[in-house]
């Protein structure tokens, strides 16, 4: 660990979130996918256009089953013409991994977890931008990787930035970092993450959720233009069918951060939950805030709870960007 993290969960910690800058080390994982099919390979397996990603440039993108559930989201940074890097959790890399190579066949692509290669540290909140062209004498540009002082820079929706560089080299500016940003550990970050309605699919919750149920479309992480790809019928489909019922919801609870795959009710839904956590963290001034998938009809009536009818009350927040109106059915006349 490079930082003393004992703020990670404290008031201190999470207030430096909201009103200043936190900077952390990121639980993530690389999987580099590199060779002379590789761009043909992932356009034909993810849910963003791969193709139209440009070197030195990110998106966010995800890889669903068959079933159009999915199986991780991620950011995809495009290296050079013959080599991407799908940022993961730490939890999820290997078993993608092996999943993904299923699919490799006759292709030219090698994939490998280039983990070692990079750490990351995130850097965020409402002084971060600052913090962070203090240190690299740039202001980081939205999904683009600016290479740096032997690093790269990163910035994300919601006013945080990921910083990669080799591990020797990420301790130092981390330490840099940390003379205008408090250290803290995952929680913080986290929490921002939520705040910008950025959801994480962890392994409680894979092979659930269309990717518009996680608002992956309103977060540019799903094209509609390119060719096929695994899953890409049944998203499609509920594109433009309308029969997209669940959404993501960000909201508010008084009790401490339920698990992820924990539940949600409403009285309009009997006994029957309505609502599943995807991601939730510590929020500052106490209670948790949370992203949660949740039957439309059930955020509209205003008594969500957590866990059980009678549970915890789910306080809706407005999320920090537009959902893509629903796509007529004539489309598809």
């Amino acid at each position: 660990m490079y930082f003393n993290t004992a703020l990670s969960d404290s008031a201190a910690g999470l207030t430096a979130a909201r009103d200043a800058a936190v900077v952390c080390e990121l639980p993530l994982a690389s999987l580099r996918v590199a060779g002379a099919d590789a761009e043909s390979f992932l356009q034909g397996q993810l849910t963003n256009d791969v193709a139209a990603l440009a070197p030195g440039s990110a998106q966010y993108s995800a890889w669903c089953s068959p079933k159009g559930r999915v199986l991780a989201n991620f950011l995809l940074r495009r290296i050079d013409a013959q080599s991407f890097v799908l940022l993961l959790p730490a939890s999820l890399l290997e078993p993608i991994r092996k999943r993904l190579a299923m699919f490799v066949l006759r292709s030219k692509v090698a994939l490998e977890d280039a983990s070692r290669a990079n750490a990351y540290l995130g850097v965020g909140g409402p002084t971060a931008a600052k913090c962070a062209e203090s240190i690299f004498g740039i202001a980081p540009r939205l999904l683009l990787f600016d290479a740096v002082r032997d690093a790269a820079v990163t910035a994300l929706p919601g006013g945080r930035f990921i910083v990669a560089a080799a591990p020797e080299r990420s301790r130092a500016l981390g330490a840099r970092l940390a003379e205008c940003a408090t250290p803290a550990g995952f929680p913080p970050w986290q929490w921002l993450a939520i705040r910008a309605g950025v959801p994480m699919i962890l392994p409680a919750t894979q092979d659930r959720f269309i990717p518009q149920m996680i608002n992956w479309d309103a977060l540019g992480g799903v094209s509609l233009q390119k060719g096929c790809y695994t899953g890409q019928e049944i998203v499609a489909r509920t594109q433009y069918l309308g029969r997209l019922k669940e959404r993501l919801v960000l909201a508010h609870v008084d009790a401490a951060a339920p698990s992820p795959g924990a539940r949600g009710f409403s009285a309009s839904f009997g006994d029957q939950p309505c609502a599943t956590v995807v991601n939730a963290a510590p929020a500052p001034g106490g209670g948790s805030d949370l992203l949660a998938v949740c039957q439309v009809a059930a955020a509209a009536s205003g008594d969500l709870r957590l866990d059980a009818a009678d549970g915890p009350a789910l306080e809706l927040l407005p999320l920090p960007y537009a959902l893509p109106a629903a796509t007529p059915r004539s489309r598809l006349a």
